[in-house]
């Protein structure tokens, strides 16, 4: 344990604590934007439809646009792209509650959450590729060893993991405080500031020149993005994401039948915070473990974990259960972003981490939709096992998918070195 304390403190020190700071809160905002809207919107129009379809613009939208983003930033910098998206994520956050105070059309509040959703940087995607020049230069510096490159990129990776998955647990929590405190305007409000100062701050940040753009990268042959390695990696986390919008439906499905509504935010929490122990944990793994197998067992292990979804009708039930599923989230998310950094061209990191991470958005939202169908009846019964069903199906998935994508992923070829 104090082995692991002192890499990680070696790790923040190697990056600086304003980084890895400002890195962390410039995610927040994103994290606060779809439940922030989703509460605005439904208290605005008294009309939950209304109000789903624009946090689902917002979500979608994000996912969608991030890969194009990603590849910009790839080309010509962080520091320019970032910077215009957070001006425009915060304006676009802005808008949204400004057209909610408005009787404008549902279709012009879907619109404007589209485009805001379009702009919002993904911050933790692109935190993710500052890493290995980070460690390049310490290594230049003589402060880090050419043979602990490796095992600090995985530590980089286990630990924006953990700081993602924190995120989701503080993003939805904090909408919720400073929603009680001063109503959903001021909590959308506050993450368009949040946005506009850490956004624009990570983009600023001295590590954003040490990430070369296009032509400065050496030339990477022989070696594609659109592999079957990278696409296999995209679709599972395409169906951990289906896991995340299907498990909060069941969630707040369940709250509300239970006539505890307003705690459904932290029922989900409780999936992060064994996610985020499980993050860190993940130091203490040999190196010799690969991504793929590790991939394997964490997505057999939420099969087991999520199968008893099938049996909870209480609340303290489902947090059981939700605690022990978050133990398996973190080795099998971070495993396939970290394992997508190492096999896609130097050229094209940004492009890839931020694609992975549209792919989660999408499948977020893809499980909501067929949980939320499923829950009010669409396929013959309702309530939150329905939902749940959605969320062990993809569980399955899952499985198959670490099984059939064994070979592929273990003989994928390492593209980035430092």
């Amino acid at each position: 344990m104090n082995s692991a304390i002192a890499d990680y403190r070696r790790l923040w020190g190697a990056a600086g604590l304003s980084f890895v700071t400002v890195a962390f809160l410039g995610r927040i905002p994103l994290a606060m934007s779809q439940m922030g809207v989703l509460l605005l919107v439904a208290q605005a129009t008294g009309r939950y439809g209304i109000a789903g379809a624009t946090a689902g613009a917002l979500a979608v939208a994000n996912a969608a646009g991030s890969p194009f983003f990603g590849a910009l930033a790839d080309r010509i910098g962080q520091r320019p792209v970032v910077l215009i998206q957070s001006v425009a994520g915060s304006l676009g956050l802005v808008s949204i509650v400004f057209f909610a105070g408005q009787e404008v059309s549902s279709a012009v509040l879907v619109v404007v959450a589209a485009l805001t959703g379009l702009a919002m940087p993904q911050v933790g995607p692109l935190a993710r590729v500052r890493w290995r020049p980070v460690l390049a230069l310490r290594v230049n510096e003589g402060r880090i060893r050419k043979d602990e490159v490796d095992r600090f990129v995985d530590l980089a990776f286990s630990y924006e993991g953990a700081g993602d998955e924190a995120s989701f647990v503080l993003g939805p929590a904090l909408v919720g405080i400073l929603g009680v405190l001063i109503g959903a305007e001021g909590a959308l409000l506050a993450a368009a500031v949040l946005l506009l100062v850490f956004g624009t701050w990570f983009a600023a940040h001295r590590t954003a020149a040490l990430v070369p753009r296009g032509s400065e990268h050496a030339p990477t042959r022989g070696v594609r993005l659109w592999t079957s390695a990278f696409l296999s990696l995209a679709a599972a986390v395409f169906l951990m994401g289906v896991l995340f919008g299907s498990i909060q439906t069941g969630t707040t499905v369940l709250a509300t039948d239970q006539g505890h509504p307003d705690v459904a935010g932290l029922i989900h929490a409780v999936l992060g915070i064994g996610s985020v122990v499980a993050a860190f944990a993940l130091a203490a793994v040999p190196a010799s473990v690969l991504y793929a197998t590790r991939m394997l067992i964490a997505s057999g292990a939420m099969l087991v974990l999520a199968s008893p979804l099938m049996f909870v009708h209480t609340i303290p039930q489902l947090v059981a259960v939700i605690a022990l599923m978050g133990f398996a989230v973190a080795p099998y998310l971070i495993s396939a972003f970290a394992l997508a950094g190492l096999i896609v061209p130097p050229a094209r990191i940004g492009t890839a981490m931020t694609f992975m991470a549209g792919a989660t958005g999408l499948g977020y939202a893809t499980g909501a939709s067929i949980a939320g169908r499923a829950a009010d009846g669409a396929f013959g019964s309702e309530g939150p096992t329905p939902a749940f069903t959605v969320t062990i199906a993809a569980m399955g998935a899952a499985l198959l998918l670490s099984l059939a994508s064994q070979r592929v992923l273990r003989r994928a070829k390492i593209a980035s070195s430092v």
